[in-house]
């Protein structure tokens, strides 16, 4: 049902979060199956592990080129633009809304925090300017820390921390997540580079391994475990690992296996009935939020930059929420605190109705301000599937100790028209052979070959391995054994 909502969702343009989670409202309370699930620190644990995931696939499909000139930027909008967010939109909820303090503040913290998940899947859709496109993705990754501290702290029972100590303990997180973060993923991806694993398919698991263990040793460390492993998958994501774009695929499935988990389950934790009373203070605050919060946290937070209105305009748009602000206001909910079920369907129904506003308009005020940019040429995502697509194979080709292949010139190879020898690895390096390279015993050959003489080639490559250059032509000695290969 995911799957098939994820292509209803690019037909229609409607964001496929709306359509999960109204998955989960159907299966649950008030819907067809009415599904009683009242878990809100279960929703909380896999909310959590789901935006590691989340936060992961975006940091590797992050480019560092066009992710560090807007990082000062970023970290602006991420401190200061969140600050000035949660006291605007905590001022509203109590004095517009009439929510006591506590429950205000929550609130305004809950929803100032942009959706990593959001951000990444409608950005990459929309032709920006680089600078834009870096500071909102940087500040998707980088905002989650200093919102779960402050939610905590406003969700405890007891006297609020002075906000020197919250500031205070906000930077602590942040440079102890930062450090254990892109040192993570340094040493990741150091290993990677030079431990050979024993099979492709393991490369990938590494890389989420070791993005998640950023993750567990941020927050062991009482530092932020959301930016450790944004900064450690980024770090992976840039350094030219071995099967990258396999990494960065079976990263995005299971980061669409974790979106669809999270707002499936969220969706199942509402009950329908409720939101009906909390519906128009959800819709004035939302609006406080869009209209005055973000944009004056924008504009105050990148006044030392000197950012162009039209970019600020609409990055005050692009302040995209979806699944975090939800699962946050799950805090408040596990805490006990009192009014949290009224502070969670006022940030439900804040996060559907204006995802449903922002996320269709933004490619259309881009156009009106003209930041589309369609100058550069599209990222090429380059892998194995477009040889299936060509009908063409990738073989690769060892020559060991006892091979006959040894002495044989590229050329003498023969091999059948619609094939060729691409790449010779040799002592660890790797080139473009000529025709008159001699083989050596160690060299590894990567051969590509048409679909229609793939077997041909490989009885070609049996036969010289066999025979030597003098290998007859048809591929006599073919069928030799697969340690020649």
């Amino acid at each position: 049902m995911a799957v098939a909502a994820v292509r209803l969702s690019s037909r229609s343009g409607l964001p496929s979060l709306l359509l999960y989670l109204g998955i989960g409202m159907a299966i649950g309370r008030d819907g067809l199956l009415d599904v009683q699930f009242h878990d809100a620190e279960l929703t909380q644990v896999i909310g959590y592990g789901a935006l590691v995931v989340i936060l992961a696939e975006g940091g590797l499909g992050t480019k560092w080129k066009e992710i560090r000139p807007a990082l000062p930027a970023a970290a602006a909008l991420a401190t200061a633009g969140v600050a000035v967010s949660v006291g605007v939109t905590a001022a509203a909820a109590h004095y517009l809304v009439g929510l006591p303090w506590q429950q205000a503040l929550i609130v305004g913290a809950v929803v100032s925090s942009t959706d990593a998940a959001a951000v990444f899947s409608v950005l990459r859709k929309v032709p920006l300017p680089s600078r834009v496109t870096g500071a909102l993705e940087a500040e998707s990754g980088f905002n989650d820390a200093p919102v779960v501290i402050l939610v905590v702290a406003f969700s405890t029972t007891g006297p609020i921390d002075a906000w020197y100590m919250l500031v205070g303990e906000i930077a602590l997180e942040l440079a102890i997540g930062a450090v254990i973060g892109l040192a993570t993923g340094w040493l990741g991806a150091f290993a990677l580079r030079h431990v050979a694993l024993p099979a492709s398919g393991l490369y990938p698991i590494a890389v989420l391994a070791i993005a998640v263990m950023a993750y567990g040793a941020g927050a062991m460390a009482h530092g932020s475990g959301f930016l450790a492993v944004y900064l450690a998958s980024m770090v992976l994501g840039n350094a030219k690992l071995p099967h990258a774009p396999a990494n960065r695929g079976f990263a995005e499935g299971l980061g669409w296996l974790a979106q669809i988990g999270m707002f499936v389950l969220l969706g199942l934790l509402v009950t329908p009935h409720d939101l009906l009373r909390d519906f128009w203070p959800a819709v004035i605050v939302g609006l406080i939020l869009t209209v005055v919060a973000r944009p004056v946290g924008v504009f105050v937070s990148l006044v030392p930059f000197r950012i162009p209105w039209q970019e600020q305009v609409l990055m005050s748009w692009a302040g995209l929420r979806g699944a975090v602000p939800i699962i946050f206001a799950t805090i408040p909910m596990v805490a006990g605190i009192e009014g949290n079920d009224r502070i969670f369907n006022i940030v439900f129904v804040l996060v559907v109705v204006y995802t449903l506003v922002q996320g269709p308009t933004l490619p259309w005020l881009a156009k009106r301000l003209r930041l589309g940019d369609t100058s550069g040429a599209a990222d090429l995502g380059i892998e194995s599937a477009p040889l299936e697509r060509l009908r063409g194979h990738l073989l690769s080709v060892a020559v060991p100790e006892e091979s006959r292949m040894h002495g044989v010139e590229v050329a003498e190879l023969r091999l059948p028209s619609g094939s060729a020898v691409t790449l010779v690895v040799r002592d660890g390096k790797s080139f473009v052979p000529l025709p008159s390279t001699v083989l050596r015993h160690g060299d590894e050959l990567l051969v590509v070959a048409t679909d229609p003489v793939r077997d041909a080639a490989e009885r070609r490559l049996r036969a010289v391995a066999q025979g030597g250059k003098l290998a007859d032509w048809l591929g006599t000695g073919g069928g030799a054994r697969r340690r020649h290969l």
